[in-house]
């Protein structure tokens, strides 16, 4: 398991409270050591493939994935391999590694609410910096329309009350899951994913726990613009 170790930034009315490993704080501000791993061959895990979710207001000039790229990298990009936007549309990625011969030339912008794919070329516990927007719904859309699938990649803010898959499948159905088909935690030691119905025949039968700083995939039934609940 990566350790991701949450901190408070000071700002106006931010409180924040620590106890018993916990940290309680209000949708100010958030600072976040999170650890991006690289391939198994380099130290890493995997492959080098990690999730990230960023905050819903970035750190000014924060803006497209170049940005991201370098200040994962502390001002250049060479220890990020590249980073990748899940399209709903075609459940296909667009990739970025600003290099020559990328994928993809043009660096995608960033979204709010958005989840990304780093993929490292050396290990690096990256400073995450910003804050939550607490009356932004991020759409969550089911088949059809600009989703093939139902398939979206979610970065839950920092300071989601939601703890694990169960809860917040609840908090996007407003008190049911029905509106949810599942959601899947990837895992980068093996490149594989860890799914969560909360039905019968779930893959995972226990809801993983929702972490600071990774992204979730979340396939739903009906389309919801979805306010996350925070503390």
């Amino acid at each position: 398991m990566r350790k991701k170790t949450l901190f408070a930034v000071m700002t106006v009315a931010l409180c924040v409270i620590v106890a018993a490993g916990g940290l309680l704080a209000s949708n100010m501000g958030f600072k976040l050591n999170y650890r991006l791993n690289t391939a198994a061959g380099g130290g890493g895990v995997g492959t080098g493939k990690n999730t990230l979710s960023i905050p819903y207001f970035r750190q000014t000039g924060q803006n497209n994935a170049n940005d991201l790229m370098i200040d994962i990298g502390g001002a250049n990009i060479v220890p990020v391999a590249s980073a990748a936007r899940f399209l709903e549309a075609t459940d296909t990625y667009a990739v970025y590694t600003g290099r020559m011969g990328s994928p993809t030339p043009t660096p995608f912008a960033l979204v709010a609410g958005e989840g990304y794919f780093i993929a490292m070329n050396s290990n690096v516990n990256y400073i995450v910096v910003g804050s939550h927007d607490p009356s932004l719904a991020i759409s969550l859309d089911a088949p059809g329309g600009g989703s093939l699938t139902g398939k979206n990649f979610f970065a839950p803010p920092y300071n989601i009350t939601a703890t694990n898959a169960l809860q917040m499948m609840l908090d996007i159905g407003g008190g049911v899951i029905t509106p949810v088909s599942s959601v899947a935690k990837f895992l980068p030691a093996t490149d594989t994913y860890a799914t969560y119905t909360g039905r019968m025949g779930s893959p995972t039968p226990t809801p993983f726990a929702i972490a600071p700083g990774e992204a979730y995939f979340v396939a739903m039934n009906t389309t919801v613009p979805y306010t996350p609940s925070h503390y």
